[in-house]
């Protein structure tokens, strides 16, 4: 079942796509799902160092498992000798293990972030500061559908994109210093985000929003250590979360692993934060869709909490889909199996509900069911 043999059903309305999703996950299991299978839907990661793939990788034991809903792509990943072809075969093998689609996601945000560089034969992107100072949605669309057509054609079909972030701190290390944002002015950044968004819709990938609840006022890089933005955020930073939910136009969204403690007086970092995620997306702006983390081995994360204490308050904040993007040291990387067993744990153990782990299941395969098997 490669990806080339899935199709995006155009329907994005919260009920229809609701339906759909379950009409996928009762196809596939005609049977309430076992626990593994919504623990394993839950659960992404970096695919390994190689950039030819062979039957022995292991991710392809670990996707037959069903311990894997979605995998993450890095530029290490994309073959040299042939960039296009590999990646292909590579995303088709790995589809091909799985009894569910695949999320087969990537950073290609345009600019600095951008793995599917120029050198390997790939289009040229545009940063999204230089598109914000444009100001011409026809430039955006243009530069989206390129990303969008590409990602298509490679069986890629969710973007790490649009990067939402308020410029609010132009000397960000990681926002405003990259020419990740497309503007100080929020208006713009959602007129901006809808572009990137519908274009990519146009071609059958999903996008993420991304940082919640706004990354764009941080002094510091959460991939180092904390990054506490309470002296800095700005109300006007979750304006483009809520312009772009109004209008329909939110497949998932991302968390950041900032501190705020005027959004939380505990001051965790977001992702894992039940007051950032659950009552200020979900409740307060009304999300009800897929919520991503940020790489969980960010230092903000792995460097102040334990593997299996941050797994635990991530789903207890409400995230959905946890990533473990294995781009560490080789001794502290994360197989499938011991983040599946983790949590596995602690369902059994009675720290988190099966019914928890059903209502992330339920909103991953509404998004999946907007992938349809091709007869």
């Amino acid at each position: 079942m490669g990806m080339t043999g899935l199709l995006f059903i155009p329907s994005f309305g919260q009920n229809e796509s609701q339906s759909e999703g379950r009409i996928l996950a009762d196809s596939l299991n005609h049977e309430t799902p076992s626990l593994d299978v919504m623990i394993g839907q839950m659960i992404i990661t970096g695919i390994g160092d190689f950039s030819y793939i062979t039957d022995e990788e292991k991710i392809l034991a670990e996707i037959e498992k069903g311990y894997l809903g979605g995998v993450v792509l890095f530029e290490k990943n994309i073959n040299r000798n042939s960039p296009k072809n590999q990646l292909i075969r590579t995303i088709d093998s790995l589809q091909a293990r799985s009894a569910v689609p695949l999320f087969v996601t990537i950073d290609e945000e345009g600019g600095r972030v951008n793995r599917l560089k120029p050198k390997y034969g790939f289009p040229k992107t545009a940063y999204a500061q230089d598109l914000g100072e444009l100001n011409n949605l026809d430039s955006t669309a243009f530069y989206a559908a390129k990303t969008a057509g590409l990602l298509s054609e490679l069986g890629i079909n969710v973007n790490l994109a649009p990067n939402v972030d308020v410029n609010v701190n132009p000397k960000n290390p990681v926002i405003g210093a990259m020419g990740r944002s497309y503007s100080a002015d929020e208006h713009k950044v959602a007129q901006q985000a809808a572009q990137v968004v519908k274009t990519h819709r146009d071609h059958g990938v999903l996008t993420v929003l991304k940082h919640f609840p706004g990354h764009g006022s941080s002094h510091a890089d959460t991939h180092l250590g904390i990054a506490d933005v309470s002296q800095y955020w700005q109300f006007r930073e979750l304006m483009p979360y809520k312009v772009l939910l109004d209008s329909g136009l939110v497949d998932a969204v991302m968390t950041a692993h900032i501190v705020n403690e005027h959004l939380d007086e505990s001051k965790l970092p977001a992702t894992l934060s039940p007051f950032i995620v659950n009552n200020i997306l979900r409740k307060v702006l009304g999300y009800n869709g897929v919520v991503f983390s940020d790489d969980m081995q960010m230092h903000a994360i792995s460097h102040h909490y334990g593997f299996e204490q941050s797994i635990k308050m991530a789903i207890e904040a409400g995230v959905d889909m946890l990533m473990f993007a294995n781009m560490v040291e080789e001794s502290e990387r994360k197989t499938p199996t011991q983040i599946h067993s983790t949590i596995l744990k602690l369902v059994e153990s009675g720290e988190i509900s099966t019914e928890r782990i059903r209502a992330s299941y339920d909103r991953i395969m509404t998004l999946k069911g907007r992938f349809q098997q091709d007869k």
